[in-house]
């Protein structure tokens, strides 16, 4: 399997241009480093659209999806740093998932993420199968891997004061393409998009450059 672990926590926003140089501060020098820094998180990996909204996307992999609903990981939600509070403050169009990693096929990440979002209606075990069948690297050139990660509806809906009683968007799946650069990841994605089976659940896609990258072994030790 090429993503690490078994849980993915996804998250994608927007940010004013104004903030942006302090956001990407905060995300580079704190955020990144103590969210890896959390028992049972392995690596993290942040992007910039190329095409595709939100602009900022970043991909958090645990050793098992209950780590996503660990003691530890809601002591870190629930006593954010003051730097924390003043950009989360300033999100917008956010998108959080917290996922199960489903399917996973091919070898190695690339430079380029293509990404599909989902929202299934009926049965999902019949979409799951369709995509599995799809996703297939070794018939793509560029492409390196492809994965399925599936919303946990209940983890997944917004963090806020007062959440809506229900979030259809918090039950979505998300496919992550792989590729070597931009032009092979939305050839694949134009493949995915133009399947009949998928096209009634597709809510939007979306190509990103990856900005870097930290692995647990990255993490200073305490």
């Amino acid at each position: 399997m090429p993503l690490a672990g078994k849980g993915m926590l996804l998250t994608s926003m927007d940010i004013d241009a104004s903030d942006e140089a302090e956001f990407n501060r905060w995300y580079d020098r704190e955020h990144l480093l103590e969210r890896v820094a959390i028992d049972g998180f392995l690596e993290a990996r942040r992007y910039v659209a190329h095409q595709g909204s939100p602009k900022y996307l970043c991909l958090y992999s645990t050793a098992t999806f209950d780590v996503l609903d660990s003691s530890a990981y809601r002591s870190a939600l629930a006593n954010p740093t003051d730097w924390s509070k003043k950009i989360l403050a300033r999100f917008k169009n956010m998108i959080r998932a917290v996922a199960r990693i489903t399917v996973s096929r091919g070898a190695g990440r690339g430079a380029a993420l293509g990404i599909v979002r989902l929202r299934p209606a009926g049965d999902t075990d019949k979409l799951r199968t369709a995509l599995r069948d799809q996703l297939d690297p070794e018939k793509l050139d560029g492409i390196l891997s492809m994965h399925l990660i599936e919303s946990d509806p209940a983890l997944s809906r917004p963090i806020a004061d007062d959440p809506p009683v229900s979030d259809p968007g918090s039950g979505d799946w998300f496919v992550l393409i792989d590729g070597t650069d931009v032009k092979a990841v939305s050839a694949a994605l134009a493949r995915l998009g133009n399947n009949t089976a998928f096209k009634p659940a597709v809510i939007s896609t979306g190509v990103y450059n990856l900005v870097w990258d930290l692995a647990k072994s990255d993490v200073p030790l305490s």
